[in-house]
């Protein structure tokens, strides 16, 4: 008797949990498992876009300073005078001085030869880079940067953008800063200006979409693979480059979810999607995707292949972007990588991970550069600028030297000695123009613009 009810209730036993789903009978290890991308991600540090801002902090500093300088009589500026206009900068009492004796590859601070004032300006390895980089910029306007603008304004729902979104990012976008009159308006045939009378309500369209702009610069990126290595044309065909930072932890079932999502299907960002229903939610998953693929471009069309948060925010609503754009990002480290160095971390810098290659651009331009020259010049040791000063001045003497035996031996010098005797008349000369300084001439506060205005998120 007692063996037939343990029978039975085993049996009443079984009989009472069949019914329930095998998901409730798993473990809780086994129930974490997922076959779709985690949304809440942590964000990994890659050392090498985060040195990357580091040393752009400080070029952006010393672009302001040379703004500044560029803007005054002779591109020179007493340092006095100097002192009290970076205070709009964020610099405190004394600290200009300070900042730019770091960069004396940059700057050049000297005693003025009448006013016994120390004066501060640029020098020639500085000059020589803006000029570089304002060639450089020339250069590419008729065709990249024009191309650039029509692929921009192409990317949005109605094919126009506000004047004011693209007047912000124009650096990024490699636009001069007249592109208004330099660009919008010299080719009517491309672009569409509509007037107002403030900036904020003006906007740029497009006349015309031309079909071979649409094509993304990531189906160049499959085609080449494809054609180089190879493979199953299903896993290629909506794929994209993923190329995680170290240290991240890539699991099983996170490797299955990357998997899944490269093959799932997606709308191109250039493609018109007016005529389709987007309440399934087969539709949002794509939907999704394409906004991966929509600021993959977006990062592409830039110069240096990066762009900050807050820039990318602007072109939200024109674009059909989400709305939590950083948690959207982390949840695709493989694809983008965000930075939060270079400005107290008020600033979030977007970089397209697989155009950079140990903090460098792989396919690098004139305009990147003859921007990363000054990067150069900021990265200079300062010991190397006072052996080159000891040079210099050893140089000199040596000249003089030369000048006074001339003048003792009557002339009886070679022409070359006497060609050496022209070039240091004419460098005395140069350096004499290099100081004259109206001291009279006051400073235009108005010339002095603060970049923080164009950190604003204005959706």
């Amino acid at each position: 008797m007692h063996t037939f009810l343990s029978i039975s209730r085993k049996l009443l036993h079984l009989k009472s949990t069949s019914w329930i789903p095998t998901v409730f009978l798993l473990s809780p290890k086994q129930m974490s498992q997922s076959t779709s991308i985690p949304r809440n991600q942590q964000r990994i540090r890659d050392h090498g876009y985060d040195d990357y801002m580091e040393v752009e902090k400080k070029t952006r500093k010393v672009t302001k300073f040379q703004e500044l300088l560029l803007s005054q009589p002779n591109s020179v500026i007493a340092i006095s005078r100097l002192d009290m206009l970076a205070r709009r900068f964020g610099f405190k009492q004394y600290e200009a001085g300070k900042f730019i004796l770091k960069f004396p590859h940059v700057f050049e601070v000297f005693e003025h030869p009448v006013q016994r004032i120390l004066y501060c300006r640029l020098t020639r390895k500085a000059m020589l880079q803006i000029e570089q980089e304002k060639q450089a910029l020339l250069d590419q306007v008729h065709d990249q940067a024009v191309t650039r603008l029509r692929k921009l304004l192409i990317l949005s729902n109605t094919g126009r953008l506000r004047l004011e979104h693209v007047r912000i990012a124009r650096k990024e976008f490699g636009l001069p800063d007249d592109f208004e009159f330099s660009v919008v308006l010299k080719y009517p045939k491309y672009f569409r200006l509509f007037d107002a009378k403030e900036t904020r309500n003006k906007y740029i369209e497009v006349v015309e979409r031309d079909p071979k702009l649409a094509v993304c610069a990531v189906e160049n990126v499959r085609e080449r693979e494809y054609r180089e290595k190879g493979g199953e044309e299903e896993n290629v065909r909506f794929s994209f480059r993923v190329n995680f930072p170290p240290g991240f932890k890539i699991g099983k079932y996170y490797k299955i979810a990357v998997w899944k999502w490269q093959r799932l299907p997606y709308w191109l960002p250039y493609e018109d999607i007016s005529g389709y229903d987007l309440r399934s939610l087969e539709a949002q998953k794509r939907m999704e995707k394409r906004a991966v693929a929509t600021i993959h471009e977006l990062l592409s069309l830039t110069v240096e292949k990066k762009i900050t948060l807050e820039r990318i925010a602007h072109f939200r609503l024109a674009m059909d972007l989400p709305k939590k754009l950083k948690d959207f990002l982390l949840q695709h480290q493989g694809i983008f990588y965000i930075s939060t160095r270079g400005n107290m971390g008020k600033l979030h810098t977007v970089f397209l991970r697989e155009a950079y290659r140990k903090g460098e651009l792989i396919e690098p331009n004139e305009l990147y550069l003859a921007r990363r020259r000054l990067a150069e010049l900021v990265l200079l040791s300062p010991r190397k600028a006072v052996v080159d000063k000891r040079l210099v001045n050893y140089r000199t003497q040596r000249d003089d030297d030369e000048i006074a035996d001339y003048v003792e031996n009557e002339g009886e010098h070679s022409t070359t000695q006497e060609t050496v005797r022209e070039d240091v008349g004419e460098e005395s000369q140069d350096s004499d123009d290099d100081c004259s300084i109206d001291s009279e001439e006051e400073v235009n506060n108005d010339d002095v613009t603060d970049d923080a205005e164009d950190t604003r998120v204005t959706d």
